[in-house]
């Protein structure tokens, strides 16, 4: 089997209500770039990049489509090496191996599709069959009723049976954040796990002080405290602070990854499969992880394709550290409005209780609507 051509798909969808966070952005929209790879066998594989869709497009089309036509699909990992080597020089991180991470995913695709099996059984097996998904919400929205309407969400969320919620914070103001946290914590009382998440708008001393103060909320985590390029910051932090510190999601490739592990900057490493460098490189970045007794619990932001791989990564991710009743790694199931994500597959992954089972099928386990993929397709 030989890989015949690479396709890219920018997709776009409106969004109904805009939305921010600490970083100060407004969401207006849902974009993702889409990897669709050929075969002569007549079997296609799907992948998706994280980021900008059209420089994602822009790099595959000129740096990598070329050196993957022609290509057995299940050399994956040699695929993978032949491409990062042609990017050493200059793209080391960043938005090269995002457009990467679309290829990988795709050709693991088409190798589950081929087989007849999905990807989990591909890379270690089942650990678990079911995954308990965590519900990432509660960005800015209405500014003058920033803690009524976190309260409102996370009810919502608490009585669809989500048993844990990722909230953000990172207002300024460190007794707004407080109060912010507090009133959730309150709504959704003290069986339902509350993470924070700043989005890195913190300086070192600031999130320490704010961690101080969240302490007491029993935070499941406090995710992206400060800047993702000052890991001797995170070490201050992660020593500082009485609760679990996560982040890398700006990280890229087992190498990005190396250092933050080996120093255990981070309590939790929080790869993502669309951005690290596809599910090759996540499986290196977890297996880092393990051996320094740090958690791996991936980040998850885009369409289905990409909440699929991901399904699929954690699928086969084992406890860390196993024991008799462990804490199994959980997945990032944001809830803001996103037909790509809801919309794109034929049966959409959905969770019921909290809980989302994981597709068997061949390869991501999903089949993408094609009538979707037209409708929102802008390139």
């Amino acid at each position: 089997m030989k890989i015949t051509d690479v396709t890219c798909h920018i997709l776009q969808a409106k969004v109904d209500q805009p939305f921010t966070s600490a970083r100060g952005w407004l969401y207006t929209t849902r974009a993702s770039c889409l990897v669709e790879i050929a075969t002569d066998a007549g079997i296609t594989g799907w992948g998706e990049c994280y980021g900008p869709a059209a420089v994602n497009k822009a790099i595959i089309e000129t740096q990598y489509r070329g050196r993957v036509i022609g290509r057995d699909p299940f050399d994956v990992e040699v695929v993978w090496e032949d491409l990062y080597n042609r990017i050493k020089d200059y793209g080391l991180s960043g938005m090269t191996i995002t457009a990467l991470s679309g290829i990988d995913i795709a050709l693991w695709d088409i190798i589950g599709r081929a087989v007849g099996r999905p990807i989990h059984k591909l890379i270690g097996g089942a650990h678990r069959t079911e995954v308990q998904a965590y519900a990432t919400g509660l960005y800015f929205i209405d500014l003058d009723n920033l803690v009524g309407e976190a309260v409102e969400e996370a009810r919502e969320y608490a009585e669809q049976g989500f048993r844990a919620i990722k909230m953000k914070i990172g207002l300024g103001d460190p007794k707004l954040d407080l109060a912010r946290v507090k009133a959730v914590r309150e709504a959704i009382g003290p069986d339902v796990k509350l993470a924070v998440d700043a989005n890195h708008c913190f300086t070192v001393p600031q999130a320490i002080r704010l961690g101080r103060m969240l302490e007491p909320l029993d935070i499941l985590w406090f995710e992206e405290p400060i800047s993702p390029e000052d890991h001797d910051g995170y070490v201050e932090v992660s020593r500082a602070l009485d609760m679990a510190v996560a982040g890398g999601e700006n990280d890229f490739t087992r190498w990005g990854f190396r250092d933050v592990i080996a120093r255990k900057a981070m309590d939790i490493v929080q790869p993502d499969v669309c951005a690290a460098g596809g599910i090759s490189e996540c499986r290196k970045i977890a297996a880092l992880a393990s051996a320094h007794g740090v958690e791996c619990v991936p980040h998850a932001w885009g369409s289905a394709i990409g909440l699929a791989a991901t399904v699929q990564f954690l699928a086969a991710l084992p406890d860390t550290p196993p024991a008799f009743r462990p804490i199994s790694p959980m997945l990032e199931f944001e809830q803001t409005p996103n037909p790509l994500r809801d919309d794109l597959a034929r049966e959409p992954i959905r969770q019921h209780g909290g809980i989302v089972r994981v597709p068997d099928g061949p390869g991501l386990g999903i089949e993408v609507d094609r009538d979707v993929l037209q409708r929102y397709r802008v390139a």
